[in-house]
């Protein structure tokens, strides 16, 4: 069982930046492809950002592209999603994810094993 605890979200003005992690509880969080989600209210949950197990690819929504970057230690089991150039519209509860199937994140999150809590982002216009 993976446990995973995200952190660092929080208010911030539109054009800031914040920088989320995920924390792992597991000793093998390296054999899994990591990713976010966020769900803003009123929509459904939506696929932000993947990183596969070594790092070595990565994956973005269009609508995050060249402004988000997810990145992991796998030393520290730590996920992180550094966020630039904030919108009111990234405004959503962000969670964390991990499986074994990278394809899950783009193709089939309900596939997915295991999620975070949930950090609450707000961007302020």
């Amino acid at each position: 069982q993976v446990q995973l605890i995200e952190s660092g979200g929080g208010l911030v003005q539109a054009g800031g930046s914040l920088r989320l992690s995920c924390a792992a509880s597991e000793r093998t969080f390296s054999i899994y492809d990591m990713g976010w989600f966020r769900q803003a209210p009123g929509k459904d949950r939506e696929f932000v950002a993947v990183i596969s197990w070594s790092g070595d690819d990565t994956y973005y929504a269009d609508s995050v592209k060249g402004r988000f970057t997810v990145s992991r230690d796998n030393a520290k089991n730590i996920l992180y999603l550094e966020m630039h150039t904030l919108r009111p519209e990234d405004t959503a509860v962000y969670y964390c994810a991990a499986d074994l199937e990278i394809r899950h994140f783009t193709a089939a999150a309900y596939e997915i094993h295991y999620w975070g809590q949930g950090t609450q982002v707000t961007v302020s216009s």
